[in-house]
């Protein structure tokens, strides 16, 4: 059963190795231009950690296909539905939010993927547009959550597409507007997007919601207020791709996920 996962996203590469007491040692690295680098060091490290030489690599992520050793490669959304299911086996719609695509994912009653649907074609929804959104404020992406707790009035983000979003930003900010009321607006305009697409899917409890994003309480409790019921959030929501890539390296390509 021992595995190692990598998930190498557009903005992190996140590295797993799990053995039979659970997870053994995890890395997390900023991916740059050089996805194939970023996989290699977080395999290196990972292996250096737990003497890992030899176990089987499941390999997910945007950067899947670029990876500089031997590895099988799984699609996130099987991985994420073997590490949600690892995690809360009671989940049966999984949302995964994270730097550059937004996905919802339904399950069955044994784990096993129903449908699925993504965005990936647009940064709306996604921790990019976060990331632009918090540069418009002049505060750190970390800080928007915060900002948000304080908003004293409601106000509206029009605009999804991050071009014009942000040109709503500034345009707020220039006509007075806190940035408390604009973070929490930009909050609800992420998770309506996300809602949105989970309308695709079906969300049918118990909602599970992973990914980078996942970090962020502004937007995972107006999505879980969308929703009417609250969410199964992971410690370390970002790592969950990797621990079912983990997983399934454990398990072998031949037994169910």
């Amino acid at each position: 059963m021992q595995g190692i996962g990598i998930d190498v996203g557009s903005l992190t590469t996140k590295a797993v190795a799990r053995g039979e007491a659970g997870v053994l040692a995890q890395v997390l690295l900023p991916t740059g231009s050089l996805p194939r680098r970023a996989a290699g060091e977080a395999y290196r490290q990972v292996v250096a950690r737990t003497d890992g030489t030899g176990w089987p690599v499941v390999v997910t992520g945007y950067g899947r296909l670029d990876v500089p050793f031997p590895a099988r490669r799984v699609t996130e959304i099987t991985c994420h539905a073997a590490g949600i299911r690892l995690l809360f086996p009671a989940a049966r719609t999984i949302v995964d939010v994270g730097g550059q695509d937004s996905k919802v994912i339904g399950l069955d009653g044994e784990g096993r993927v129903r449908d699925f649907a993504m965005n990936d074609r647009c940064a709306a929804g996604t921790g990019r547009f976060l990331e632009v959104m918090a540069g418009a404020l002049g505060v750190e992406v970390g800080r928007l959550a915060s900002l948000a707790n304080a908003s004293g009035r409601e106000i509206t983000i029009s605009n999804l597409c991050t071009v014009f979003a942000e040109s709503e930003v500034i345009s707020h900010l220039a006509q007075g507007v806190s940035r408390e009321d604009i973070a929490a607006a930009l909050h609800r305009a992420v998770a309506r997007r996300v809602h949105g697409l989970a309308g695709r899917v079906g969300l049918e409890p118990e909602v599970a919601f992973t990914g980078g994003v996942a970090l962020n309480q502004g937007v995972t409790g107006e999505f879980a207020r969308l929703v009417g019921r609250p969410l199964l959030l992971p410690k370390e929501p970002q790592f969950t791709g990797a621990l079912g890539a983990a997983l399934l390296a454990g398990r072998g390509p031949g037994e169910s996920p």
